[in-house]
């Protein structure tokens, strides 16, 4: 499968040259874009402002001018947090997208989005801050009416980008229950 995985907030760290690294060998091929050109943070406000700074449309930009050369493959959309939001907002506007791996974050849906039963796979914390119960509800809803075929698995008590052994989030055991789950996702794919 060819994945093109996007980093958080917290630009492209150690934790996604390694979840890569995780999926290549698993027999997966995988881009990992740098969104902010060598820029990584110590906290997530560092990260947003930065963030805000380059502004979502530049942002989305950059993320398309990296998944374009490899879009005619049927790319597998994958992200952690912010990435993951990236990863969502191209897989729903590519009809040869072969899948979506959300980590720990999911977006807003255009409401003409329609996909043919597009494999969405999110792993998110529970709770999360940044992705609360009535906004998941509704959010696997409107991925339902675009036509994906959405799975979503929560870890309790996880924190918010909790498959980063960099970050107080870290939890061991729902990272490795993340992986192992993923993994069977894009074996089917």
């Amino acid at each position: 499968m060819n994945i093109m995985l996007f980093h958080s907030t917290y630009g492209l760290r150690p934790a996604v040259h390694a979840a890569a690294d995780r999926l290549r060998a698993a027999g997966h091929k995988v881009w990992t874009p740098d969104l902010f050109e060598g820029r990584t943070f110590d906290t997530v406000e560092e990260g947003m402002a930065f963030q805000d700074g380059l502004g979502k449309d530049e942002l989305l930009k950059r993320a398309i001018l990296a998944a374009a050369p490899y879009s005619e493959r049927g790319l597998v959309y994958a992200g952690f947090s912010l990435g993951a939001a990236t990863a969502q907002t191209l897989a729903l506007g590519d009809d040869k997208a072969r899948g979506l791996l959300l980590l720990h974050g999911t977006s807003d849906i255009a409401e003409n989005a329609s996909v043919d039963g597009l494999p969405v796979q999110l792993h998110v914390a529970e709770p999360d801050p940044f992705e609360p119960d009535d906004w998941l509800s509704a959010w696997y809803l409107r991925m339902g009416r675009a036509g994906a075929d959405v799975e979503i698995y929560r870890y309790a008590g996880a924190g918010h980008l909790f498959t980063d052994p960099d970050l107080d989030d870290y939890d061991a055991e729902a990272a490795e229950a993340t992986w192992r789950t993923a993994t069977g996702f894009l074996e089917t794919l």
